[in-house]
């Protein structure tokens, strides 16, 4: 990984592609189709979800890609970037206020275990179409947590410190912002393309952003002060 405080051009690209061992977590598919800690679980569905699970690498080609580049002011609820990229929300821009830089990132798993979940649902098989589909959600969350993960350490090593990470859709960042995600990223889609109402595709894609700044920035968490529990994104981890 290129070092983040690089003198220059600061519009650092980093595109990977078939290099990430990910392991997925039983639980985590389960909670992806409904089932709690607290649920009895029938035996087929543990045999089908760890036979699906081990046999899913073979559906999966994880790609990521992400560029930092140089935050040049925030105003009110406006981020500018560098390269005339504007992010518009109240919680992004509190999120960035002390950083410097940001990374943009896109990390995807690819089409192909998606081709077969679709197939699977026209032969009649919903229940191993929707454990599929949900061991897919929860790799390409995993490939964009390593990406995070990766982001931290290299920030950690050169005296800095990362935000949480954000994506488009969530709080009160629109969806609509996904284009300015993929101006940002400068061409570097690892194959992933808009809609018209800006949903990815191949839909087991993630992306986002991640503020790069002083160690000692605080660790803003919108989740400590919102009242919406119920939400899927909700950061557990509402700790100070």
């Amino acid at each position: 990984m290129p070092c983040i405080s690089d003198e220059g051009d600061e519009r650092i690209m980093v595109t990977v592609s078939n290099q990430e061992d990910i392991e997925i977590d039983r639980w985590q598919v389960l909670r992806s189709i409904g089932y709690g800690t607290h649920h009895k679980l029938p035996a087929r569905i543990v045999s089908l979800i760890d036979e699906y699970v081990e046999n899913a690498h073979q559906l999966i080609e994880p790609s990521y890609s992400y560029i930092i580049r140089d935050i040049e002011g925030v105003r009110r609820s406006c981020v500018y970037v560098e390269g005339s990229i504007v992010f518009e929300s109240h919680v992004i821009a509190r999120l960035l206020e002390q950083c410097e830089k940001i990374a943009v990132f896109l990390v995807t798993i690819g089409n192909r275990l998606e081709e077969m979940v679709l197939w699977l649902a026209e032969d009649g098989l919903v229940l191993q179409s929707a454990v599929l589909d949900a061991i897919g959600s929860v790799t390409a969350e995993k490939l964009a947590e390593s990406v995070e993960d990766r982001m931290r350490e290299e920030a950690c090593a050169q005296g800095l410190c990362t935000s949480r990470r954000f994506s488009p859709g969530y709080c009160d960042w629109p969806i609509r912002q996904q284009k300015m995600v993929f101006r940002a990223m400068n061409g570097a889609s690892i194959g992933v393309r808009l809609t018209k109402e800006c949903l990815m595709l191949p839909r087991k894609s993630v992306s986002g952003i991640i503020g790069i700044g002083p160690f000692d920035m605080e660790d803003y968490n919108p989740c400590k002060t919102c009242n919406k529990c119920d939400c899927l994104g909700r950061r557990h981890d509402t700790s100070p």
